[in-house]
């Protein structure tokens, strides 16, 4: 008996590219409970899109897509926009629980999300792409949008960061 079914195959991609479904999730989920929820709808829809994966292109770039629009669907169908506030007072107070006291650093982090979580959809989405390190070319196949038009919305929203720290912290000129 074959143990190269589609099933195995599934779960090995699956089981390499993980951290794709945690970071989305994380990303548009504001709960404990909605990340979990979440990360389970992604890898349910992964499943069933399975069949019609390209063998041909990068998994990760396929899997990508999938977990962005789930995520974007499931962000506007449980009304998650209207508990980020809270969310992010809950991320807080965990980290000062565990931290005991928030570094400089973990600031930056927390202001960063905050600003993420200002973002539409698309450029949230682009953002997460970037800082997850992928190239243009991947980013623009993921959101089927042109190479240049990454390249101009990545720009503008580096911009709109620097602006924002600038803003939020007046010593802080050199971003």
């Amino acid at each position: 008996m074959s143990t190269d079914t589609p099933q195995n195959r599934f779960q090995s991609l699956l089981d390499q590219h993980r951290k794709i479904v945690f970071k989305v999730a994380n990303t548009y989920g504001r709960t404990l409970d909605d990340r979990s929820d979440l990360a389970q709808e992604i890898s349910a829809q992964l499943w069933r899109a399975f069949p019609r994966y390209d063998a041909s292109r990068p998994f990760s770039t396929w899997m990508y897509r999938i977990a962005l629009n789930v995520a974007i669907s499931f962000a506007r169908s449980s009304g998650l926009r209207r508990a980020r506030t809270v969310a992010w007072s809950e991320v807080e107070a965990r980290t000062d629980r565990l931290v005991g006291q928030v570094s400089e650093l973990d600031d930056r982090v927390v202001e960063l999300q905050r600003f993420i979580e200002t973002l539409d959809d698309l450029n949230r989405a682009l953002l997460l792409l970037y800082l997850d390190e992928q190239s243009y070319r991947e980013i623009a196949e993921v959101l089927g949008i042109s190479e240049t038009n990454v390249a101009t919305k990545i720009s503008r929203l580096k911009q709109r960061i620097r602006n924002e720290f600038r803003n939020a912290d007046p010593s802080e000129r050199s971003l």
